[in-house]
C-alpha cells in the first residue's frame, strides 16, 4: 500500500506542522498507524469479540442454559439473552451521553492548548487499559456488568482519542491532498482489523472446536480474554509513532485559552457563526452525526445479532469479520472513484439507502447464516464509502482558512447523538424481547440521517 502523494504545504499548514516536506511523509504514515492499531478496540471490542460474548451463553444463568437443552427458542433463554443485551445497549447509551457532553468541549480545549499529542496518549492510553481489564471477565453472569462498563468506558475515551487524532489531520496534509492522506488513514483502518483479526483467529480462538496452537481452553471465556489483551498490547504498540513522529501546533498558533465552561461560550458561538454564515455545514455536522451513530449501531450490534438470531460461534463470527473487512475496504477504494466522479452527497446517499434496505432484510430472512452472510456484507458494502464520503464531502465545503475549525467541529460532533442507536436498539429489544428487532432501532437512525441530508447544499459559502 503506498502513501497519498505529497504536494507542498502551503504556509499556513507549514507554520502548523513546523515541518519541511521531507518528514511529512513519515508523519503520514505514523498517523495512520494510530487508526491501523484501532482496530484492535474497533474490529475486536466494540463488533466482533468482546461486545460477542458479552452477549453469549457465559453469561445467562446456568440453569436456564440447561434447562433449554440446546433450544435456542427456549422462551426463558431467548428472554435472558435479551435482558444481557438491553443492558450492553443501556451501558452504551450512557456511554453515548457522556460523550455528547463531554466531547465538543474537551476537543475545543484540546485545540486551543495545542496539546493534541499529549490528550492523545492520555485518552489511547486509558482505553488501552480498560481493554487490558477486560481479561478478568470471566464467562460467568457476576461479571456482566463489570465487562458492559469497560465496553462503555472504552467507548468514551476512544471517542475522545478520535476527537484529537482526527483534528491531526491537518498536521500531516495539506487542502488538496487531505482526502487522500484520511482515505489511507482508513484503508490502513481496514487492513489492521483484517490482520488482527486473523492472528487472534488462529493463534487464540482457534478455527474451529479445537483450540489454536497456544492450546488456550474456553473454560471461562480465557481463550476469549486473552485475545482481547493481545489486542490491547497491539493497539499500545501502534499508538506510539504518532506521538513520536507527528509535530505539535506550535504555541504561536494555539487558541486562546479559557476556563472550562467558557469553552462552552466558545463553542456556542462557532455554531451561531454556522447557523448565519455557513449553514449548509451546520447541517451536514447534524445529519452525519445522526447517520454515522447508526453506523456505530452496525457494527456494534450485528456481531450481538449474528451470535444470538443466527447461531454465529466465537469463531464464526471472526470468518464474518474478516470478510466484512475486506468486503469495507474493497468497497471504500472504489467508493472513492464515484465520489469524484459524481460527487460524495450522491455516494453518501446511495450507500444510505443501501444500508436502510439491507437492514430492514435482516427482519426477513429466517435463522439460516447463509442470509446473514449475504445481508452483513451488504451492509459492509455500504459502511466505509459513507465513512469516506463524509469526510470528503466536508473538505469540498469548507471554507477556505477553517479547515481546523470545522475538522474540529466535525470530530466532536461524530459522536455527539450517539445515544440514539444504543437507546433504540434497547428499547426495541426490551419491548419485544427478541434480539432480531433491535434492527428496527440502527435501522430508523440511519433513516433519520437519509433525511436530515437531503437539503444539505453542496456549494461553499464563506463565513462572515
Amino acid at each position: 500500500m503506498s502513501l497519498p502523494d505529497q504536494p507542498a504545504p502551503d504556509s499556513v499548514h507549514a507554520a502548523a506542522a513546523g515541518t519541511t516536506e521531507a518528514t511529512r511523509k513519515p508523519g503520514v504514515l505514523a498517523w495512520a498507524l494510530w487508526d491501523w492499531g484501532s482496530a484492535a478496540f474497533n474490529a475486536v471490542v466494540t463488533t466482533f469479540v468482546f461486545s460477542t460474548y458479552l452477549s453469549s451463553s457465559y453469561f445467562i444463568d446456568p440453569a436456564i442454559v440447561e434447562a433449554a437443552g440446546g433450544n435456542a427458542e427456549d422462551p426463558a433463554l431467548v428472554a435472558a439473552e435479551a435482558s444481557n443485551a438491553s443492558l450492553i445497549g443501556v451501558a452504551l447509551m450512557i456511554a453515548g451521553i457522556l460523550i455528547a457532553v463531554l466531547a465538543p468541549v474537551l476537543g475545543q480545549r484540546s485545540d486551543g492548548s495545542g496539546r493534541r499529542k499529549l490528550w492523545l496518549g492520555i485518552n489511547t492510553g486509558v482505553v488501552v487499559l480498560a481493554m487490558a481489564a477486560m481479561v478478568f471477565v470471566e464467562g460467568a453472569p457476576g461479571y456482566l456488568v463489570l465487562g458492559a462498563t469497560l465496553l462503555a468506558v472504552g467507548n468514551v475515551f476512544f471517542e475522545f482519542a478520535g476527537v484529537n487524532y482526527n483534528a491531526m489531520l491537518v498536521q500531516v496534509s495539506t487542502r488538496e491532498n487531505m482526502g487522500r492522506v484520511s482515505g489511507f488513514g482508513w484503508g490502513m483502518g481496514y487492513v489492521g482489523g483484517i490482520v488482527l483479526l486473523i492472528i487472534l483467529l488462529v493463534g487464540f480462538i482457534g478455527l474451529g472446536d479445537e483450540p489454536g496452537p497456544l492450546g488456550i481452553t474456553e473454560e471461562g471465556g480465557l481463550s476469549i480474554r486473552l485475545a482481547v489483551l493481545a489486542s490491547a498490547v497491539w493497539f499500545a504498540v501502534f499508538a506510539i509513532p504518532v506521538l513520536l513522529r507527528v509535530p505539535e501546533i506550535p504555541a504561536r498558533a494555539r487558541a486562546n485559552r479559557v476556563g472550562f465552561f467558557a469553552s462552552y461560550r466558545v463553542l456556542f458561538g462557532t455554531l451561531r457563526k454556522l447557523w448565519h454564515g455557513n449553514r449548509q455545514v451546520l447541517q451536514f455536522l447534524l445529519a452525519s452525526a445522526v447517520f454515522r451513530d447508526g453506523l456505530a449501531g452496525v457494527f456494534t450490534f450485528g456481531a450481538i445479532i449474528a451470535a444470538q438470531v443466527f447461531g454465529f460461534t466465537s469463531t464464526q463470527v471472526l470468518y464474518f469479520a474478516v470478510a466484512a473487512n475486506v468486503v469495507a475496504g474493497v468497497s471504500t477504494i472504489l467508493a472513492g472513484r464515484l465520489d469524484d466522479r459524481f460527487g460524495p452527497k450522491n455516494v453518501i446517499m446511495a450507500s444510505l439507502i443501501g444500508l436502510v434496505i439491507a437492514g430492514t432484510a435482516v427482519l426477513f430472512i429466517g435463522t439460516a447464516a447463509v442470509g446473514f452472510w449475504i445481508v452483513g456484507l451488504i451492509l459492509c458494502m455500504f459502511v466505509g464509502p459513507i465513512q469516506s464520503a463524509s469526510r470528503s464531502f466536508l473538505a469540498r465545503i469548507t471554507p477556505e482558512g477553517r479547515e481546523g475549525e470545522i475538522f474540529g467541529l466535525y470530530a466532536t460532533t461524530g459522536r455527539a447523538v450517539s445515544f440514539l442507536a444504543p437507546g433504540l436498539f434497547a428499547l426495541f429489544v426490551g419491548l419485544s424481547g427478541d434480539t432480531r428487532l433491535g434492527i428496527l432501532g440502527i435501522v430508523i437512525i440511519l433513516l433519520a440521517g437519509l433525511l436530515l441530508m437531503l437539503p444539505v447544499k453542496t456549494q461553499q459559502v464563506a463565513i462572515d
